[in-house]
Formats: structure tokens, sequence, C-alpha cells
């Protein structure tokens, strides 16, 4: 089997970048610029947004994200796009994947511009669609990466810290899939087997958040961009995302998207759910328990969830748990990518374990 590693064509990161848009575009495009941007973002940073595009005479439209990346939202914008050349996503990860769609189904030039750091999605050739209702529904395969992605990192520190932190939980997961996936010899979304760059890539984005994750929390709760921030924006962006596409997913994604299936869970942060993902194969790996520990702890100190209760499940019972256990091991996901079998009921005992130590530890810690 054939080794592949994929990235986007450019990576930029720093303070500022939202105001240097159209000055990228020009590299891409004449025609005019075709923007996607969430509502909230949009509030914020629309001076900067609208700014350089302005100044240079280069014509744009904004279209408002409606709210979810669903295949009639990807439509709208198609029926909308007209002869516009390059597409610009700026926004959240679910904006952000509509964006790469929309511009991949058009066969036009793709610039990201997250506005927060809460998932991979800005540097991978993959989008997530969800139904129209929230529930996860499947991987859409797309013909290459970004050809830019731009990182504005002022605009991560002043965003809420939870955006930042369920980045950290989403990136958590990468390095654990990856080496899960690299002893299975799966076959990754980027069409083949691991990269030994992919997996180096993943184990470094596990070792920054470790070392920087709640140094960077403390920086962006006072709005400050440091080091530790700009460390921890680029393992949640880019280390994991060219190592979660590279390297592989496993069980942890494959819970969170289980999780999906249970309306309680919908309030919740992609990488919070995933998070609590990562725990769960940590238990079904029969990992030591001081690892699994030194996890939940670092979990909870940047505010992730690691209980049943926390995931808002806590009254949901086996029966309904069983759901979404099920819906984790159904057979196009990336549970398959795991070195050893799994059922669900195998994932709804991690699930109960992986509580149980997360509580045990909390009552460890206020005693």
């Amino acid at each position: 089997m054939k080794r592949v590693i994929c990235s986007p064509g450019s990576y930029l990161q720093g303070q500022g970048e939202l105001s240097r848009l159209a000055e990228y575009y020009q590299t891409l495009g004449r025609q005019g610029a075709y923007l996607i941007v969430s509502r909230s973002a949009y509030a914020v940073w629309k001076d900067r947004i609208d700014g350089g595009f302005r100044s240079a005479g280069i014509p744009y439209e904004v279209h408002l994200f409606g709210g979810e990346c669903c295949q009639s939202e990807i439509d709208k914008h198609l029926r909308q796009i007209g002869n516009r050349d390059v597409v610009l996503g700026v926004g959240g990860g679910k904006v952000l994947d509509t964006a790469k769609a929309a511009a991949h189904f058009a066969r036009k030039p793709v610039i990201i511009a997250p506005t927060i750091a809460s998932t991979d999605a800005p540097c991978s050739r993959v989008a997530v669609l969800y139904t129209e209702q929230g529930a996860f529904s499947h991987y859409l395969s797309l013909s290459s990466n970004p050809n830019m992605v731009v990182v504005d990192t002022l605009a991560v520190a002043q965003a809420p810290v939870r955006f930042l932190m369920a980045g950290v939980g989403d990136a958590l997961a990468t390095c654990y899939e990856a080496e899960a996936a690299a002893r299975s010899g799966a076959v990754t979304m980027a069409g083949g087997c691991s990269t030994r760059a992919a997996l180096a890539l993943a184990q470094l984005c596990r070792d920054t958040l470790l070392r920087y994750g709640r140094q960077a929390k403390a920086d962006a709760e006072r709005g400050t961009v440091t080091d530790a921030v700009e460390n921890v924006v680029e393992s949640n962006t880019y280390l994991s995302g060219v190592g979660f596409e590279s390297g592989g997913l496993a069980a942890a994604h494959a819970i969170h998207n289980g999780l999906t299936v249970l309306g309680e869970t919908h309030k919740l942060l992609h990488g919070e759910k995933v998070a609590f993902g990562t725990l769960v194969q940590l238990v079904l790996e029969r990992r030591d328990a001081e690892d699994i520990l030194k996890i939940i702890t670092f979990c909870r100190d940047c505010g992730l969830p690691t209980t049943l209760e926390e995931l808002g499940l806590a009254h949901a019972g086996d029966e309904r748990l069983m759901q979404a256990a099920s819906a984790s091991c159904a057979p196009e996901e990336t549970m398959g990518n795991m070195p050893f079998p799994v059922t669900p009921e195998d994932v709804l005992s991690a699930m109960k374990r992986a509580d149980q130590i997360a509580q045990l530890a909390g009552m460890l810690k206020r005693g």
C-alpha cells in the first residue's frame, strides 16, 4: 500500500491576518471573491474583512453562513457563486467545511480563514456534513486541500476561550488515533497508509498541547497573544489537521459521531465530544490508569468534559447510550481503523468506565 501525506498549499499564521485577505485573494483570482462568513465573525471583524477588498477595489460578495454544514447550505452557495473565481471561508469549522465543499463542487480555489481554533478542519481535504438537524451525516472527500489557510491569532485569542479549548480537545485525539491507525495499517483520508512524517506531526501535536495548553488557556482568557497561544493555535489547526488526515482517525472521532445521535450533546462543541471520545479510546486500548488519569486531569484543566454528566448524559441510561455506541461502530465509521475488533458493547462498557475513572479523579481532587 502506498504512503500518502497531504497538506494545504500554504499556511500563514499571525496577528492581523484578516486584514490581508484581499492581498491573498489576488494570488489566486481576478474576477471577484465569494465570501462565506459566520454571523459572529462578521459582527466583530467586518471592517478588517471588508477593508482590504474595498481599498484595493476588488469585487467581493459576503454571504452569511446559515448555521449548519449540510447539503442544502452547500447547494445554496453553489447557486449564488456565479463568476466569482475564489471562495473564502471565514469563521468556525462548519463555515470552513461549507466553503471547502462549495469550492470543490464549483471547481474553484478556496482560501480558509478560521477566526477560532476549535477544530482541525481548516487544513484538510475533508468536509464533515451533518443533517439539517445537526446529526452527523458523512465525511465528504474533496479533490484537494485548501489552496491557502490564513489564521489571525488576534481573532483567535479574542474569541471565547471555550473555542480554543475545544480545539485542544479535538487535536488531543490526533496522536492516539494516528498511532492506532498506524498499528492497524488503515487507509487514511489522504488515500494511503500513514507516513512517518504524519505520525511525527501527530505526536508533536500532543506534546505541544500538554506542554502549552494550560498556559494558552490563561493567556487567551486575558485576550493576549503569546508564544503559548501561537503554539496551541498551530497545533489545533495545522499539526492536527495534517496529522488526522494523513495519520488516520480511529475510535475517538467515531465515538464523537455516535454521540451526535443523542440530542443532549448538540449543545457541545465538536472538540468537547472528541475529548471524551479520546478517553474512551484510551480505555478501549487498556492503557495504564496513570496515563488515562494524566489525560483526564489535562482535559479538566482545559475545561473539557470528562464525564457523562458533563456531556448532558447523566440520566441517559444504557439503552440510549447503546444507540450512540452502535452508531460509533457503523460499517462506514473510523472505529474500523482500530488495531483490534470493537463492538458496540465494548464501546458502551468503555464509555461507562471512562466516566467512572473521571468521576473518581474529580472526587480525589476535591478531597
